[in-house]
């Protein structure tokens, strides 16, 4: 059974003594093709290896490597294209580093957890990880069947066994396409289900600037496609369901019976877009077979290597399916997708879109009527500095402790387990709580059906109904509306956009207050800095930011979630408490920032791009 959630949280303030006990989620690439893994990686029939002392009952060989240039992770792991990946060495290399990074206290007979998206070369990934963990002493890996499990689950996962597992891998790019073409990655979480901090991620990169050996397990490749449990010596792996702790979670988590007398109503219609990723192979169980909605309300429901040609990223321009249904004539009532991993979220209503920055806000205005978890009230509220002011206003209202962070979800857990905080979010579409740590798209989605079904539950049969944008513009005209807006400009050419970056530092060194632009007069500019108020530790260049009198906001940052060239963002902020103008168009209302945005930066002038690839 799963262990309590009061028991959980007991122990976070031991994971902070233990940060350095860390563990790995990967998101790896195809390291290997149609040549046998032994030839890739050089394995043990290779001339070069040389045998190492062996834990009980498994051979080791020692496999010569070179360091490989490039290998140092992102905001969210180590991301690149596959090609890449399947460089001689490149995977192993980087796996090998991550345990040269680890006392051999947190591994040596430990178990670790392995999950991934389900994108091309998981599978043959995962079998490069099991043996080089096998090699290195590690006494279990907890593998998802055919190699998935989402990242929220993983970090589930890893937080029910607790007692036994060390951290875990993670395969994936996330929002990411994928396919031969295209993106993987890899990524680690530690014993807490947490990201690994910088200071962590610093050191393994180190390691693969030295690292001259890796440790090869000298076992076959395991049937990951049927669930048990396989050994070699002492050294075991087992095949687990993918979804069955994560669903007691959320049933700890939320009212199911609530869910269910809103998603069974035959005057409710509910569509989830699974986008051929990940939460295909949660979406029905969950939400059908456990909630009651309807089989055809799963879109897109089965995990593809490549994600049906798709791009797996929950927003207006890649969700379009889901967008056309829901500003369709007689669309559904309730509308969300999630993406690669299953981590993002996007919530619709019948022709209305709910911001992140919103949405985060109203779940935690409404977490305590309307979620049992949240029953004694959330303990605290953050947000990425990019995102809007939204959640600011209600911690304010709440009188609750509010935390602004640099963009990253590993910032949010050392609150966690501080225990200064409950629910947090990013605009990047991005929402969760403590409940794991890592954000979660599913869980926003329930959160969200619980609210919706919280304010209807008492409506009888032919009532109309509460929808998702009267609970948005009610919660408006309490807290006021922050229009906000984001502009991404995907696959710069690198050089171009540190340039520009480079000459917003220098005008934000150069202004002060009272300095005019155009309409607005600035408060403040600045390069965003944070100063971890758990360990102390130092974050800095986070974005650039110009901070307006009326408080309004433009902020500028280099993504590192990609794979290829520089993705560019704008973030665009407005205040506007009078109810009377909340239902303008967000882009017509921010025009004017936007203009400025771009003559500010002069974007054109350094990356030539004329419009952007996205805009939410």
């Amino acid at each position: 059974m799963w262990q309590s959630l009061d028991f959980l949280e007991s122990l976070d303030k031991e994971k902070l003594a233990l940060r350095s006990r860390i563990f790995i989620s990967l998101h790896l690439t195809q390291f290997a093709t149609s040549h046998a893994h032994s030839l890739s990686i050089k394995a043990s029939s290779s001339s070069s290896s040389t045998a190492i002392a062996d834990p009980e009952g498994i051979k080791v060989n020692s496999v010569p490597t070179k360091p490989i240039e490039g290998q140092k992770t992102g905001t969210s792991g180590l991301r690149k294209k596959v090609k890449v990946f399947k460089q001689e060495n490149y995977l192993a290399n980087w796996i090998q580093a991550l345990f040269n990074s680890l006392p051999p206290e947190d591994y040596k007979n430990g178990h670790l957890v392995l999950g991934g998206d389900g994108r091309y070369f998981n599978k043959e990934a995962a079998q490069i990880i099991i043996k080089i963990a096998a090699g290195n002493g590690v006494g279990k890996i907890m593998v998802g069947r055919d190699g998935i499990m989402s990242t929220p689950a993983v970090s589930a996962v890893i937080r029910k066994q607790k007692a036994i597992a060390n951290g875990g891998f993670i395969m994936s790019a996330s929002h990411n396409p994928g396919g031969p073409e295209y993106d993987w990655g890899i990524k680690f979480n530690y014993s807490s289900g947490q990201p690994a901090p910088e200071s962590i991620t610093d050191k393994i990169y180190g390691n693969t600037l030295s690292i001259s050996e890796i440790k090869m397990a000298d076992i076959p490749d395991v049937d990951l496609s049927s669930l048990g449990v396989t050994n070699f010596g002492n050294f075991s792996v087992e095949v687990v369901d993918p979804v069955s702790d994560y669903l007691e979670l959320m049933e700890n988590v939320f009212d199911f019976p609530l869910i269910r007398s809103l998603l069974s109503r035959s005057d409710f219609r509910f569509v989830f877009d699974a986008m051929h990723a990940v939460t295909g192979a949660y979406a029905k169980p969950i939400f059908v077979e456990k909630l009651g909605a309807k089989p055809d309300s799963i879109l897109n429901g089965v995990p593809l290597e490549d994600f049906g040609h798709g791009h797996p990223d929950p927003n207006l321009t890649y969700a379009r399916d889901l967008v056309a249904i829901m500003y369709g004539e007689n669309g559904p009532d309730f509308g969300a997708a999630s993406d690669g991993d299953g981590d993002r979220n996007m919530i619709l209503g019948k022709g209305f879109f709910v911001t992140p920055s919103d949405s985060v806000a109203i779940i935690a205005a409404n977490a305590q009527e309307a979620i049992p978890y949240f029953k004694s009230g959330p303990k605290g509220l953050a947000r990425s500095m990019p995102t809007s002011g939204a959640l600011d206003r209600v911690a304010e209202k709440l009188k609750l402790p509010f935390f602004e962070v640099p963009t990253g979800w590993k910032f949010f857990g050392n609150l966690m387990d501080a225990r200064k905080l409950s629910v947090c979010g990013e605009e990047s579409f991005g929402t969760g709580s403590d409940h794991i740590r890592e954000k979660d798209g599913i869980w926003a989605v329930l959160a969200w059906l619980s609210i919706v079904a919280h304010r209807n539950k008492d409506k009888k049969p032919g009532e109309k109904l509460i929808s998702v944008s009267d609970v948005v513009k009610a919660h408006w005209a309490t807290y006021g509306r922050n229009f906000f807006s984001r502009y991404d400009y995907e696959e710069c050419e690198s050089e171009g956009a540190n340039k520009m970056i480079g000459y917003l530092r220098d005008l934000v060194s150069k202004s002060k207050a009272g300095d005019k632009y155009g309409n607005y007069v600035l408060q403040f500019a600045d390069d965003f800095a944070y100063t971890d108020p758990v360990d102390g530790s130092v974050a800095s260049k986070q974005g650039v930011r110009f901070v307006f009198t009326d408080g309004s906001r433009i902020i500028f940052r280099l993504s590192g979630t990609g794979s290829a060239g520089a993705t560019v963002r704008i973030y665009i902020e407005q205040f506007e408490p009078d109810v009377s103008k909340h239902e303008m168009d967000a882009q017509s209302a921010l025009k004017p920032l936007i203009d400025l945005a771009l003559s500010v930066s002069k974007l054109r002038d350094f990356t030539g791009r004329e419009k952007p690839t996205v805009i939410t």
